[in-house]
């Protein structure tokens, strides 16, 4: 796949950010369970996910036996986002709860990349990343004020 068309997805999926942000969110007050719309919405996304899967080959799923284990902790941190921004959206506001989660998504990306954890590519932070973050923390800051 060509950048274009991976910078064109990962665009769609950071639009879909805010939008499941407020959707769960506003589902889980319909409902008066922030918890049970996250249920299904991750019913939701099994379904889709699986028929997907199955569309495109079963053959992989073969393989997660031998999978490095805590491979599946990423399970962990998608709940924890879906539980995380159903809750505190309604009250934070989703675009509060978003720019937080997009300069954790800066410092963590960083992270990732500077020591080449978990099998990605290593990539020094420089100057200019640096500098980066601590725009997108101003920008947190400028936000939060206006």
């Amino acid at each position: 796949m060509g950048y274009t068309a991976s910078a064109a997805i990962m665009l769609a999926a950071g639009v879909g950010i805010p939008i499941l942000a407020a959707l769960n969110a506003s589902l889980g007050r319909h409902v008066g369970s922030p918890a049970s719309a996250t249920v299904v919405l991750f019913l939701v996304a099994f379904i889709l996910a699986l028929t997907t899967a199955l569309i495109t080959g079963p053959a992989p799923l073969s393989r997660f036996a031998t999978a490095p284990r805590e491979s599946f902790f990423a399970g962990f941190f998608v709940a924890f986002y879906v539980l995380s921004i159903t809750w505190v959206a309604p009250h934070f506001g989703v675009g509060n709860a978003v720019i937080f989660v997009l300069l954790g998504q800066m410092v963590s990306f960083a992270t990732i990349d500077h020591f080449g954890l978990f099998g990605a590519t290593q990539h020094s932070l420089s100057l200019a990343r640096a500098g980066g973050i601590g725009l997108m923390a101003l920008g947190v800051v400028l936000t939060l004020k206006g």
